[in-house]
C-alpha cells in the first residue's frame, strides 16, 4: 500500500464492486451469453446475432438519448428492444422477448461468486467501519452473498448520474449524515472511482490492476485489496 495523502478520519469504507472485490469479465461474458441465448430461443430471428451487434443498438440509443448511459439495465433493456425491431418485430412483441432476454441477462449478471478471502476481509473491515457500495453496474451485494456487512448499496441509474459524477458520493454521504471527507471510497477504475470520490470530496483508495501512470494521485493506491487489513486498528 502506498500513501500520497495524509488520510482523514474515516468512519465510512465504500466499495466499487466489478473488479473490486472480484473478476467481472467472466460474469459479463456469461451474462451477454444468457442473453443471446434467450433471444435466439424466443426470437429465431435474432439468432444470428452477436454482443457487438447488441452494443451497436446500445451506441445508437445513446446519440439520442444520451443520459440513458447512466442507467446501465435500463440502456441495456431498451436497447434490446429497439434491436428487435430493427429485426422486424412488432412493438408489443420486442418488448415482451426484451424482457425475457434481460432477465436472463440479469440472472446470470448477479450470479458473482466472492472469494472467501474476500468475505473475511469484508467481515473484519465491518467490525471497525460502516461499509457500503457504490457501483456503476448492477451487481447485487445480497445475491452475492455479502450484503449483511453491508449499510446499503448505491448504483447508478436509480441513485443517480453514474461515476465520476459525484451523485452517488454525495447521496451516501447524506444517508449517513456525515461529511463526505469521513468517506474513503475503494476501486480500480481511476477515472471513476479515484477521480469520482475526490470530485466529491470523498477520500479514494485506487486499487490499481495495472500499474497504471496517472497525474491525479489517490489518497492510497494498492495492488491488492487485502492491503486494506492495514487500516483496521
Amino acid at each position: 500500500m502506498q500513501l500520497f495523502k495524509a488520510l482523514s478520519p474515516i468512519s465510512v469504507l465504500s466499495f466499487d464492486l466489478d473488479d473490486t472485490l472480484y473478476d467481472n469479465k467472466p460474469v459479463i461474458a456469461a451474462a451477454e451469453q444468457a442473453m443471446l441465448n434467450a433471444l435466439a430461443k424466443h426470437a429465431p430471428v435474432a439468432a444470428t446475432t452477436d454482443s457487438n451487434f447488441w452494443w451497436q443498438q446500445r451506441l445508437k440509443l445513446a446519440k439520442v438519448t444520451p443520459d440513458i448511459r447512466h442507467d446501465l439495465g435500463r440502456w441495456r433493456l431498451l436497447a434490446i428492444d429497439a434491436g428487435l425491431q430493427s429485426l422486424g418485430l412488432s412493438l408489443c412483441e420486442a418488448g415482451e422477448i426484451a424482457q425475457l432476454a434481460y432477465d436472463a441477462f440479469m440472472q446470470a449478471r448477479t450470479r458473482i461468486t466472492v472469494q472467501p478471502e474476500i468475505k473475511q476481509l469484508l467481515q473484519q473491515l465491518a467490525k471497525h467501519y460502516q461499509l457500503i457500495a457504490i457501483t456503476n453496474g448492477n451487481a447485487c451485494i445480497d445475491k452475492m452473498g455479502i450484503g449483511h456487512w453491508f449499510e446499503f448499496s448505491l448504483q447508478a441509474g436509480p441513485a443517480g448520474r453514474m461515476k465520476p459524477y459525484p451523485d452517488m458520493y454525495l447521496k451516501a454521504a447524506q444517508r449517513l449524515n456525515i461529511a463526505p471527507e469521513q468517506i474513503l471510497h475503494i476501486g480500480d477504475s481511476h477515472r471513476a472511482d479515484v477521480m469520482g470520490a475526490l470530485s466529491a470530496g470523498c477520500q479514494a483508495a485506487w486499487l490499481d490492476h495495472h500499474n497504471s501512470r496517472v497525474t491525479v494521485l489517490p489518497h492510497i493506491r494498492m495492488t491488492n485489496v487485502q492491503s486494506l487489513q492495514q487500516l483496521i486498528k
